[in-house]
C-alpha cells in the first residue's frame, strides 16, 4: 500500500484546511474556532458520531467499517494547539494573531487526520471501529491527561491508540519509530534562595543568596555527572534566575530559580528529585540560608509498545518503502498519558529541510499530507482488514 491515490486527489483541499488552522492559531485549550470547525467537517463527512467538549475543547469522531464483527477499536490522535511564539516566516497565510503561531505542526497533524477521517467514512474499508481523536493543549497544558480523565478510553471502547509527529530534517514522507521510552518525562522545579540582603561593600553583614545561588547551580549538575548512572538520560537545566533587587551595590535578600528535568526512565526521575531536594537542603543549611524547592511532575516518560511498534513501523513501510530507527527524544509529549492508558504507538514522519519546532520561521510541509494520511488510513484497514 503506497500512498493512496485518494488522498493525493485531496491534497490541494487538507492544504486549505491547514494554513486556514494556520493562519488562526489557538493556545492550549482555547482551540474553539479549530475545534468549531473540525466538529463540522467529521459531520460534514458523515461520521456516525461527533462529540465535543471532552478535555474542555477536545473533540471525537467514531467511524464504524463496513463489517464490525471483529469487536476492535482503535483510536487515533493529532494535536490542535499552537505555541506562544510571534510568527517570522512571512507566510500569506501567517497567523493573524499576534503572539500565536503553528510552530510545531500541529495543523499539519490535525489537517492530515481531517483528510483520514473524510477517506475512512466514505470507504469504510475495514472491519472494526476507528475513534478518531483531536487533543487540545498538548504545549504543557496535559491536554491527553484531561481527555483520558473525562473517560475518553473507557467511553469510546478504544482497545489500542496511534499518534504522529512531523520532524524537521528527515526527508518529506519517510518515517521513524523506536519501541519503548521514546520522549522523555519533563518536570518542572522552582527553588527560592532566602539569604539576608544588605550593602554590597559589607558582605559580612549578609547571607548572600547570588553565591548560595551560585553553588547550588554547580551542585543540581552533580545529578547528572555523579549521581544518575552515565548510561542513562537525563536532563537538568536552570532556565531562569532573578533576584529581589537589581541595583549594582545592594546584595539581595532573595533569588528565584526555574528549571526543568528531563529523563527517560521512572527510577532516574525519582533519583533527580530526591537528590535535588537533598541538595537545596544541605546547600542551605551549609551557607544558612533557606532553600525552598517545588518539584512539580509533568508529562511522564512516551514509551512505545512492542507490538504496536512494530505493526505501526510494517504500515510506515507499506507507505513510503522504508521507516528508520527513530532517536531519543529529551522534549516531551503528552500522548504519554494515552499510552499509559491503551497500548500503542507513536510516529514521526519527516517534514524536510524545515526551521526546527518551536521556531518563529518553522512551517509545516504540505508536501508531507498525502504519506501522513496514508499511515492513518493504513493504521485502522491494516490493523482490522475488512
Amino acid at each position: 500500500m503506497p500512498i493512496k491515490n485518494r488522498f493525493a486527489e485531496m491534497q490541494d483541499e487538507i492544504t486549505k484546511w491547514r494554513r486556514d488552522i494556520h493562519e488562526n492559531p489557538e493556545i492550549l485549550f482555547e482551540t474553539h474556532r479549530t475545534s468549531a470547525l473540525v466538529a463540522e467537517k467529521l459531520q460534514i463527512f458523515g461520521c456516525d458520531e461527533v462529540v465535543t467538549g471532552l478535555g474542555r475543547t477536545g473533540v471525537v469522531a467514531v467511524i464504524k467499517g463496513r463489517e464490525n464483527s471483529s469487536g476492535r477499536t482503535i483510536g487515533l490522535r493529532a494535536d490542535m494547539d499552537a505555541l506562544p511564539i510571534h510568527e517570522a516566516t512571512g507566510l500569506d497565510y501567517a497567523s493573524k494573531t499576534p503572539g500565536a503561531m503553528h510552530a510545531c505542526g500541529h495543523d499539519g497533524h490535525t489537517a492530515m487526520l481531517l483528510g483520514a477521517a473524510k477517506y475512512l467514512a466514505e470507504t469504510r474499508n475495514f472491519n472494526g471501529t476507528a475513534v478518531i481523536i483531536f487533543q487540545p493543549a498538548e504545549e504543557g497544558g496535559g491536554g491527553g491527561k484531561e481527555m483520558c480523565d473525562d473517560g475518553l478510553m473507557e467511553r469510546f471502547g478504544i482497545q489500542e491508540v496511534y499518534g504522529m509527529h512531523n520532524w524537521p530534517g528527515v526527508e518529506p514522507g519517510q518515517f521513524a519509530i523506536r519501541p519503548g521510552p521514546f520522549f522523555a518525562a519533563t518536570d518542572k522545579f522552582d527553588i527560592v534562595v532566602e539569604g539576608k540582603g544588605g550593602h554590597a561593600a559589607k558582605p559580612h553583614e549578609t547571607i548572600d543568596p547570588t553565591v548560595v545561588t551560585g553553588h547550588l547551580v554547580t551542585a543540581l549538575q552533580t545529578i547528572v555527572s555523579r549521581n544518575a548512572d552515565p548510561i542513562q538520560q537525563i536532563v537538568v537545566s536552570v532556565t531562569s534566575m532573578e533576584t529581589s533587587s537589581h541595583t549594582f551595590n545592594v546584595i539581595p535578600s532573595r533569588v528565584t530559580l526555574m528549571g526543568t528535568v528531563r529523563t527517560l526512565s521512572n527510577e532516574t526521575r525519582e533519583l533527580a528529585a530526591t537528590r535535588m531536594k537533598g541538595i537545596c537542603d544541605h546547600i542551605g543549611a551549609a551557607f544558612g540560608a533557606e532553600i525552598s524547592l517545588d518539584y512539580e511532575y509533568n508529562y511522564p516518560v512516551m514509551a512505545n509498545h512492542d507490538e504496536q511498534t512494530d505493526f505501526a513501523a510494517e504500515v510506515a513501510k507499506s507507505v513510503s518503502g522504508q521507516c528508520d530507527t527513530a532517536p531519543l527524544v529529551m522534549g516531551g509529549e503528552d500522548f504519554a498519558f494515552m499510552l499509559e492508558e491503551r497500548p500503542g504507538a507513536y510516529i514521526l514522519v519527516g517534514n524536510g529541510a524545515s526551521a526546527p519546532v518551536h521556531h518563529p520561521e518553522y512551517n509545516f510541509n504540505d508536501d508531507v499530507i498525502p504519506s501522513g494520511c496514508s499511515w492513518w488510513a493504513g493504521i485502522v484497514e491494516q490493523r482490522m482488514p475488512a
